[in-house]
């Protein structure tokens, strides 16, 4: 039975962020689509936290073309609609920035491909649907990208996560133009973000980076996922920006 609710679809929806903005969006009204790539029971625990609702959990590789067919097929038949798509899935790993042997070619790769590219072609791949949704509800659809400050300020985890989180933004601005008025593109670009993936850095880095945050902590998921649903929500007349929740970070 197609929903009648509104629906927000997010990718790499059980992580630390993802799992929090798909409960935001559930806390208020949406019928959550999430998206998995390999970690079934992880998803399934988020499916459990969104509680009753015409929510659903798939698995798909963003940087899997038939994959995304499949995916766009199963939100077209079993939801009809479109509202929201967050581009939340993404990869890194620690690689010193002067360390330019340490980042090999594989990782490069495998960076680029899912943070810029399969971002890329979620847009692609759910445009029609989005623009459908945006019409038929006189509303625009939303398309926010997770990004970092680490594409602004070009600290990061290492050189290729900067420039992958780069070309993320500039996606955002380019496809603003050309989707508008159906579709607002937006970037939201956390700073460090507390969760399962601190403890890949050492404590000296950590304090570090608390200390140089004016506003004295890291950012948690629910900080990204008020920004997310705000801007698709909310900030109804905005459209291209690159929206920092970072408690100041930039500022050092």
């Amino acid at each position: 039975m197609k929903s009648k609710q509104p629906t927000v679809l997010v990718t790499g929806g059980s992580g630390e962020i993802g799992s929090a903005i798909c409960q935001k969006f559930a806390q208020h009204g949406y019928a959550v689509i999430a998206t998995y790539q390999s970690n079934q029971a992880k998803a399934e625990q988020l499916l459990e936290k969104l509680g009753e609702g015409n929510h659903s959990i798939f698995q798909a590789s963003t940087t899997d073309a038939e994959a995304l067919v499949k995916l766009k097929s199963f939100v077209t038949e079993r939801y009809g609609n479109l509202n929201v798509l967050v581009n939340n899935a993404g990869i890194t790993t620690p690689v010193a920035h002067d360390d330019l042997e340490g980042l090999s070619d594989e990782w490069i790769d495998k960076i680029m491909q899912t943070n810029f590219r399969g971002s890329f072609a979620m847009v692609r791949s759910m445009k029609n649907l989005l623009t459908q949704t945006a019409e038929e509800q006189q509303k625009a659809s939303v398309v926010v990208n997770i990004s970092s400050i680490a594409g602004i300020f070009g600290i990061g985890s290492n050189v290729a996560y900067c420039a992958s989180k780069a070309a993320l933004d500039s996606m955002t601005r380019s496809l603003a133009r050309v989707l508008a008025p159906q579709i607002r593109m937006f970037s939201v670009s956390p700073g460090f973000v507390e969760g399962e993936y601190t403890k890949n850095f050492e404590a000296s880095f950590l304090e570090n980076q608390k200390a140089n945050t004016p506003l004295g902590r890291f950012a948690t998921g629910t900080d990204v996922a008020n920004a997310v649903h705000a801007l698709a929500d909310t900030l109804t007349f905005s459209t291209g920006g690159i929206i920092t929740v970072d408690g100041g970070r930039l500022l050092k």
